[in-house]
């Protein structure tokens, strides 16, 4: 029997978890992975960690540096894929090279999204804060009297302004809307972390936007004015999806999955930020940016490459972070009734749905947090558990014996 050859474009989360999905199947296929960086498969999420020193390039590495050998991949690091062919079943590479595959995984993961601006051409020192290579650039530019204007006040923005709080002069981060990390706090969790990043010396322009750029000064809707030295633009991603839809992949905001990390064209696989799958605390087809899905997707399309079967049908909007010591977590969907629970320097929010737990916000305090992540993945009703006391306090003696049995490994 012909023995399949496995192509991935890409090189992060998913990349990894689909080299480790195929191998738990296929010990001998050829695998060959294309990614346009450099570098080993290492943790995006570290980047901002690298510029104040905590880690180092060698400790963002996802795997050890003889995973792609012990794994017999072929890493094409450096390598741009420019199209599919899925008549002929091959990848195209920028230097003309043609790659043959039996079965392709599609993880090419987002761009920085770069809104239209007046005067941005004019500015010298913008930089995007998304790769390592735009860490690298970033920190190359700065020095400690540089005056740091961030635009967007989402995830990529605080934590880009965290990683270079001690290497630069001043920070100042400008978004349009009312409140910073919009899309995963409410108003008041964000008020809160809001407060703690502002006691780091960090200025926020709430409710305002670029009207226009000088070389070294913003000119803002409401009339002040922001000078700058340097310029980080982190208003949000768009998912790579050119690849596929040139295959012929169905697409709407993402490249469009099943459970079975399967794309529409029989062969070709997605995984990771460039898709869209159905989250199930919603119920709606989103696109789900988070390690832990890229990971889980990843791995079910190399069992279903490799001649398996694997799916993964609970991806769950979920975000783990932290800013200067305060941790925050968050799940699901806010859609439902609230419980709110608060103390100095914690917040607790759980959402309730059809006797469902279907998201939370967690703030300064998220010890056994995976409890309440496992209640929305699995949607378990509520009146079979002791709710009142996983609201206070998530602990397995909330479940039954039979149920506590089971998530210990025990009982099915």
């Amino acid at each position: 029997m012909k023995k399949l050859d496995y192509v991935i474009v890409g090189n992060s989360t998913a990349a990894v978890g689909c080299i480790e999905g195929i191998r738990s199947v296929d010990k001998a296929g050829p695998v060959t992975v294309v990614s346009r960086e450099p570098y080993p498969a290492y943790s995006r999420p570290l980047i901002s960690y690298l510029l104040c020193g905590e880690t180092t390039e060698e400790k963002m590495r996802m795997r050890p540096a003889d995973f792609y050998e012990k794994n017999g991949v072929n890493a094409l690091l450096g390598k741009r894929a420019v199209r599919v062919d899925p008549g002929r079943k091959a990848v195209l590479l920028d230097g003309g090279e043609s790659i043959p595959f039996d079965r392709l995984l599609i993880a090419t993961g987002s761009r920085p999204f770069v809104p239209p601006m007046s005067g941005l051409e004019r500015v010298e020192r913008k930089f995007s804060f998304l790769t390592l290579d735009d860490a690298k650039a970033l920190g190359a530019a700065l020095t400690p009297e540089s005056r740091v204007l961030i635009v967007g006040a989402g995830l990529i923005g605080l934590k880009c302004a965290e990683g270079i709080r001690d290497r630069a002069g001043t920070i100042t981060v400008v978004d349009l809307a009312d409140r910073i990390l919009p899309s995963i706090l409410d108003p008041r969790g964000s008020a809160m972390v809001r407060r703690h990043i502002e006691s780091r010396g960090i200025r926020f322009l709430l409710g305002d936007s670029v009207a226009e750029f000088e070389k070294d000064r913003a000119h803002l809707k409401s009339g002040k004015t922001v000078g700058f030295d340097v310029l980080v633009v982190a208003v949000g991603v768009r998912p790579n999806t050119d690849l596929a839809a040139g295959a012929g992949c169905a697409v709407g905001r993402g490249i469009a999955i099943d459970e079975r990390s399967a794309t529409s064209v029989p062969g070709i696989y997605a995984a990771g930020d460039c898709c869209e799958c159905t989250d199930v605390s919603s119920g709606q087809r989103r696109i789900l940016a988070i390690l832990p899905n890229a990971r889980l997707q990843g791995e079910t399309a190399g069992v279903n490459m490799a001649g398996g079967e694997k799916s993964f049908a609970n991806a769950v909007p979920m975000n783990a972070i932290g800013f200067f010591g305060l941790h925050v977590l968050t799940a699901g969907s806010y859609d439902g009734e609230a419980w709110v629970e608060t103390a100095p320097g914690v917040y607790r929010k759980l959402v309730v749905r059809d006797n469902r737990l279907v998201g939370f916000i967690l703030i300064g305090e998220i010890a056994r947090a995976g409890i309440y992540t496992s209640l929305i993945r699995e949607r378990t009703p509520l009146d079979s558990v002791d709710f009142e006391l996983l609201k206070h306090k998530p602990q397995l003696m909330a479940f039954s014996a039979q149920r506590r049995a089971e998530k210990l490994g025990g009982a099915k």
